[in-house]
Formats: structure tokens, sequence, C-alpha cells
């Protein structure tokens, strides 16, 4: 289990503040009490908290391309990461480190915000895309490593827990009434909603983009089914 949180802006100009980046950080130690990792720049920080499971001397984050203008933070792990590795090796990516981490970073350089089709695990990603000024978050098909987020016109805060997320000071604390009540019925609250107003979980198997203060959030995953036929049914 590892933690990731980031800030991103959309003004230009903007560099993130690292003490408020490593306050938010702080409130993941219990995910990842190996290491921790903070990428600063304009526009976006990202930050993790490692617990060390894959490649444990290469595999700090974040982790860059070689020209270090993609940068990705990700709690999870990729089972065929292996498989995808010798692909973009044939395409003639070069990696640096064994981690399922790093193939995270190619395969966005080869196919974009597709990338998330390719991977068979469980995971929440976020890559910051400095040449595009692009911030891709993407949760995995079943939801089992969570990521949530707030934003406005003017940033997007994301974090692997409510707690992160709401470190930062321009997150409103108001309590969603409509979340609150399916918690005293249900006992638990159905994403997207959290207990706050605003602050969403990713659903599974969706990706989010958030660029130039616009966010884009896109389902890439569904259960497939296939209608039963008429005569499959007597056979019921």
């Amino acid at each position: 289990m590892c933690g990731i949180c980031g800030i991103i802006s959309s003004e230009i100009s903007e560099v993130v503040d690292k003490e408020l980046l490593t306050c938010m950080n702080r409130t993941l130690a219990h995910r990842g009490p190996d290491d921790e990792g903070y990428y600063l720049g304009t526009q976006a920080g990202l930050a993790m908290r490692r617990l060390s499971i894959i490649d444990l001397y290469t595999g700090q984050q974040p982790i860059s391309n070689e020209t270090g203008d993609i940068w990705v933070v990700y709690n999870g792990e990729i089972y065929n990461y292996r498989q995808v590795r010798a692909a973009l090796e044939q395409k003639g990516h070069v990696f640096k480190t064994q981690s399922d981490t790093e193939i995270i970073v190619h395969a966005y350089e080869e196919y974009g915000e597709a990338c998330v089709q390719y991977f068979n695990g469980m995971f929440a990603l976020a890559v910051w895309d400095a040449r595009h000024r692009r911030l891709l978050l993407a949760r995995d098909r079943l939801g089992i490593k969570p990521l949530l987020y707030w934003a406005d016109h003017r940033k997007l805060i994301f974090g692997s827990e409510l707690k992160a997320v709401i470190a930062h000071p321009d997150v409103p604390r108001q309590i969603d009434l409509v979340a609150l009540d399916h918690f005293l019925s249900l006992e638990y609250i159905p994403g997207p909603r959290t207990i706050f107003q605003d602050v969403h979980k990713l659903p599974p198997g969706h990706t989010l983009i958030f660029e130039q203060g616009k966010l884009k959030i896109s389902q890439y995953w569904d259960v497939p089914y296939s209608p039963v036929e008429e005569d499959e049914k007597a056979c019921i």
C-alpha cells in the first residue's frame, strides 16, 4: 500500500508550495513507511509515500521520462508490467529501473491517456505532462485503489485519502447532506460522493484529464456482458 497526492494549478507561472505539499503527503505516511518523494515545478507538485515491494533499490518515485517533462506517482501493482515493458522496448523506449512504475511513463509517451487500457492490475496513478500542461488521473477497473479529488477552474487537488485532499486550505469542508444520508442509511457513501461537498471519488475504470482549468472524466472500462438469448433462458 502506497499513497499519492498532488496540486495542479491552471496558472502557468504558479509554483507549488513545497511546505503545503509536504503537509498533504504526511497525512499518508501510514500508507508508505519506506520512502517519500516529491516533484515540484511550475503548475504542478506531485508527492508519494512508498511501501517498497518491486525494485526495492531503484524504484523511488516520482519517476520521469528521459527528458524530464513527464512525471508519474502511482499506488498499486501492474501485474503484466513485464509484457508491457517488452512491447515498449521493442518500440524504442529505454528503461532505467526494474519497477512497474516506470512503464506508466513510457506507456503514456506511446499511447497517451489510452495507456491505462494496457494495464492489468490495481492502481491509482497521476501523470503530469509538462509539455502540454496536462494532468492525467486514472483508477483501476474495479476501484481497488482509492483516488479522490477536488477541482475548480484554478486548481485541482488529489490524494489517496480524503484527509490528504482537505489538508489543502483551498478545499472547503462543507458536509454533503445527501452523502450523510447515504452513510446513515447504508453505512457507506457510494461514489463519486464523499462526506464533503465537491470532493469526489474518481469512479473505477475512469480517467480524469485536467488541462487549462478544464476537467474531463472518461470511462475506459465497464463490465462486459451480452444479453441472454431466448433459447439460453430455457436452459436455466
